[in-house]
């Protein structure tokens, strides 16, 4: 029923009971990945403070929002407990490709920072984070996301440490880094998880990125012998076949050649540019099956229509019966990583932990991420069945609000002195 002066629409007791119960079902399903009863009801307050409308997602008010009288429960759950967030990794993987996956299904690769105190926590140095847009003392992560028309959720991440770590092992084993683990560089980490998801239930067509990693002939050349097509972000200097820069390619296009396409929605609507092709000589390798092409290539410009100058390239490999529309979709999909790291940060607190080792910033990272792919799913289930934003039901019942394309669960407990502020539901 709407309300009087509010867009907002009153939610079912049944549908938000629904939900409780799914949420129940996913604990469910990861349960047996904790061996003794007081780990899985640990995990199952910790991800339901992360869901909840806590101010500071942190073990402390987390264990205030589940009534513990210390945090020193959660904070065992994320430091000393014996689980492997892989596992849960890999459960996460099932849940979203289960919920969310889809044949034409785009995999995603992205860093993103966590701004950071002091030198102690795993791989914090300064160095250059692209979500503060400087350089910083931080953590950085590279995380994987996979999108459909369904929606989209953050299914694998590593963390990255830098050299000064690696060649530190004394400082390494005071974070609890595994002896074994090596420098490796983002782009490295990126392959690991692209291979780990191809493993994975999730149904993929598509992999994208950022020139980061579009630029790194290994990473094209994992896509293609894994027959992923792909549409890679590259810098304008990229050489490419017939030109030693791929912007020399475009450099001369006539006015007929750019033609303006959304690429998909934003925030203020469609993202709407120029958009440039031109088709690329194929590689007997890996674009023909013996003597019949199956694959094609294609480089691609993305101009600004107010700003002219502003150019961005991409290189693609894709089906033969792919358009030049579909390319541009699937470029356009990489923003979608950027909409589940705000979601996640916000929403689920994925960058507000106080973990310094490097267990617990695995743990707490792939719980969040948990959340933050019920969010996806049970927001895909209210578009499809037609559920609408919803105001609180009471003091005694699950609430379920739209905040954008996401929705945040608020979970019946005691309240907080952050309750009252303005900032309690974000």
């Amino acid at each position: 029923m709407a309300a009087a002066g509010n867009v907002s629409f009153v939610i079912s007791e049944r549908v938000a009971e629904q939900w409780d119960l799914e949420l129940d079902d996913l604990f469910v399903a990861i349960g047996h990945r904790f061996g003794r009863v007081e780990l899985r009801r640990r995990m199952r307050d910790y991800v339901r403070g992360l869901l909840a409308p806590v101010a500071r997602k942190n073990s402390w008010q987390l264990a205030e929002q589940a009534s513990h009288l210390t945090p020193d429960g959660l904070q065992h759950l994320l430091a000393g407990a014996k689980w492997e967030p892989d596992d849960i990794r890999d459960d996460l993987q099932q849940y979203v490709a289960d919920k969310l996956g889809e044949d034409d299904g785009v995999l995603i690769i992205d860093d993103t920072g966590f701004i950071k105190k002091g030198a102690t926590s795993a791989g914090v140095q300064r160095q250059y984070s692209g979500t503060a847009g400087r350089t910083e003392n931080c953590q950085i992560g590279v995380f994987a996301a996979y999108t459909t028309a369904g929606g989209r959720a953050l299914v694998d991440r590593e963390l990255y440490l830098p050299k000064s770590w690696t060649e530190d092992r004394e400082r390494c084993r005071t974070a609890k880094v595994p002896d074994e683990r090596e420098f490796a560089t983002k782009g490295e980490l990126a392959r690991h998880m692209v291979l780990r998801a191809l493993a994975s239930p999730l149904p993929i067509a598509w992999g994208t990125a950022d020139s980061a990693y579009g630029q790194e002939s290994r990473f094209r050349r994992l896509l293609e012998q894994s027959g992923v097509g792909y549409v890679l972000a590259v810098p304008k200097s990229q050489f490419t076949v017939g030109c030693p820069r791929i912007e020399g390619l475009f450099a001369q296009a006539p006015d007929e050649a750019w033609e303006t396409i959304s690429c998909g929605n934003g925030a203020k609507g469609p993202r709407v540019y120029h958009w440039a092709a031109v088709r690329l000589p194929a590689v007997a390798e890996f674009d023909r099956q013996g003597e019949v092409p199956h694959r094609m290539r294609w480089a691609l410009a993305r101009r600004s229509i107010n700003k002219p100058d502003e150019i961005a390239y991409y290189l693609a490999y894709a089906p033969l019966e792919a358009t030049v529309r579909e390319l541009v979709q699937v470029a356009g999909s990489r923003w979608a990583i950027e909409e589940c790291f705000q979601t996640a940060k916000n929403e689920c607190g994925l960058d507000q932990y106080e973990v310094r080792r490097y267990v617990g910033w695995y743990r707490h990272i792939t719980l969040a991420m948990l959340a933050h792919a019920f969010l996806a799913a049970t927001a895909h289930q209210a578009r499809e069945k037609g559920v609408e934003p919803v105001r609180p039901l009471g003091p005694s019942s699950s609430q379920w609000r739209r905040f954008g394309d996401s929705w945040q669960l608020v979970v019946p407990g005691p309240r907080t002195s952050a309750d009252t502020g303005a900032d309690a539901t974000r």
